[in-house]
């Protein structure tokens, strides 16, 4: 009950911010929360339209026709379509782990900025103008430039929802409590807060006649169970939603596996991230054909069905039932229900999502991951959600392939009385001038082949005296094609040099793959279990002469 008192206003904010008729969010709601229920295995998930993925979809389909005709919706059930396929192809192949290409900076700027975007184009709905622009920045000042025209009776009212709702978030459940309440129901009333303020609106606007004044109201609302609806074959609109979709399916599969283990961890549980696809998938397929629009796993109805006490999937079929009599019997209430209502109840939802102090936190410890979170956030701001989260995302990969091409490499030394090696410019450490011990912190692959190549040639030049080379792999986890041929290279120009080159404490499924090569075969030194080992073996000295007792 308190997950769908939630939803209601929920829902009906979150279509008309993808551009929808409102009752689209009432029928988004249902048949995915249903189907989840089956397929997911989260037990306190709560799938229906969020935010984010709200905005997506006003974005990918706003260019390709007006806001709420039936071309629109028409679009919105394709892009619902092409999610839902995506996700289902996804978890059936086991490809849960694309998720991991999309870094925590670049979704937390991402979200920031959509936040942003949601709050300020909700602006002029509160406002009650109709401002435009093709980015945050044009929006904001062509909302400056209507703000002389705002409607005083929906600015007022907009006004007056946001900071009763601001007020009831931080304030309602502590006054409750404080009177002798019970947290259970002091929480629950706090989250029927928004539902309050719907009907305190719609007696208002009704009761004083403000839709004449020029206050946009939701108007008449169809009522009934969602309708069956069948996606039309375009395939030029395939084609121009194709990429939405995948953007979409993947942000609401981050946001979805995200809220679903961090629940799941507070009890101890697990989710399945293939199947958290399937679930979604088929989720959204249901959207797809009952009248809906793209939908994922949402983190405040999620976190209010936790905290409400659900134990198993059961609780969300029977929010999507409770939705279900709603659409029965409430729909013509709402006709009154002003839309600058919806909109102050969108920014407070929203606001929860900006977290520019991690722009802050980022600076201090990884500049990489500053510049990734600063470019997503002001991508999507200037160019939109798809151009920002894109961009985001390559700039991470170039970052990460940038830092793996320049591995750290350290010249080893031993430690004095002890069997271990570390840096010599970190620690007071012993080498033996004939040898050099070289580690390598990183795996070896194309981008860094160079690199090993010409570290190891400079280090070899700067020491006249050297007679053995030991290439320390305990970090190494993989070495591919280049870099194999990379160690054959320097294999060969060691070997003219009259030096051998050995290797220390390399991984078992790294040796596989050497074995497999011939690789070993051609390396003129033997591969030592320890490094320890290889300086007692090629120094021709006994483990006690550097080795004290303790």
């Amino acid at each position: 009950m308190i997950v769908t008192v939630m939803l209601i206003p929920q829902s009906l904010a979150y279509a008309l911010l993808a551009g929808l008729p409102p009752q689209a969010g009432l029928y988004a709601s249902i048949a995915p929360l249903l189907l989840y229920a089956v397929f997911g295995s989260s037990r306190v998930l709560a799938v229906g339209p969020v935010a984010v993925v709200s905005l997506m979809t006003a974005s990918a389909i706003g260019s390709l026709a007006p806001a709420g005709s039936p071309q629109y919706w028409t679009a919105a059930l394709v892009l619902a379509l092409l999610s839902g396929v995506l996700l289902l192809l996804m978890g059936l192949l086991r490809l849960g782990f694309l998720a991991s290409f999309l870094s925590h900076p670049v979704i937390s700027g991402f979200v920031s900025a959509s936040g942003l975007l949601i709050a300020l184009g909700q602006l002029k709905t509160l406002m009650g103008v109709k401002a435009q622009g093709e980015h945050f920045f044009s929006l904001a000042l062509d909302l400056l430039r209507q703000a002389p025209a705002a409607n005083p009776h929906s600015l007022g009212l907009g006004l007056g929802t946001l900071l009763f709702l601001l007020w009831t978030r931080k304030r309602l459940k502590p006054l409750l409590l404080g009177h002798g309440l019970s947290a259970a129901l002091a929480d629950g009333l706090s989250r029927a807060a928004p539902v309050a303020a719907i009907a305190a609106s719609i007696l208002l606007t009704w009761g004083l006649g403000w839709t004449a004044q020029g206050v946009a109201v939701v108007g008449q609302v169809p009522q009934g169970l969602p309708p069956w609806s069948w996606p039309v074959w375009d395939a030029a609109l395939y084609r121009s939603l194709l990429v939405p979709a995948l953007l979409i399916a993947i942000v609401g599969f981050v946001e979805s596996v995200s809220v679903g283990q961090t629940l799941a961890a507070r009890r101890r549980q697990r989710i399945d991230p293939d199947q958290e696809l399937v679930a979604l998938g088929v989720g959204n397929l249901g959207a797809a054909f009952t009248s809906g629009f793209p939908v994922t796993g949402g983190f405040a109805r999620s976190v209010v069905n936790f905290d409400a006490g659900a134990q198993t999937p059961a609780a969300g079929a029977m929010t999507a039932l409770g939705i279900a009599l709603a659409t029965l019997l409430l729909t013509p209430v709402l006709y009154h229900l002003p839309l600058a209502t919806l909109a102050a109840t969108i920014i407070v939802a929203v606001l929860s999502l900006v977290d520019l102090g991690m722009l802050r936190r980022t600076w201090g410890y990884s500049r990489s991951d500053f510049a990734a979170a600063l470019v997503t956030l002001l991508g999507t701001l200037a160019f939109g959600v798809e151009v920002g989260l894109l961009t985001g995302v390559s700039l991470s990969l170039a970052l990460f392939l940038h830092r793996t091409s320049r591995p750290h490499m350290a010249v080893i030394g031993q430690v004095e009385g002890t069997e271990h090696f570390r840096n010599v410019q970190r620690h007071p450490v012993h080498v033996e001038p004939a040898l050099l011990g070289l580690r390598v912190d990183g795996s070896l692959y194309f981008a860094n082949a160079r690199s090993l190549e010409d570290r190891m040639n400079a280090e070899v030049a700067a020491r006249p005296g050297l007679r053995h080379v030991v290439l320390q792999c305990s970090a190494i986890n993989f070495i591919d094609t280049s870099a194999l041929e990379a160690l054959q290279a320097i294999q060969h120009r060691l070997k003219e040099a009259d030096i051998t080159l050995h290797l220390s404490e390399v991984k078992g499924p790294v040796m596989d793959r050497l074995q497999r090569s011939g690789f070993l075969k051609q390396l003129d030194g033997p591969v030592f279990l320890t490094h320890f080992q290889a300086v007692q073996a090629l120094t021709g000295q006994p483990a006690s002469s550097r080795i004290r007792e303790i």
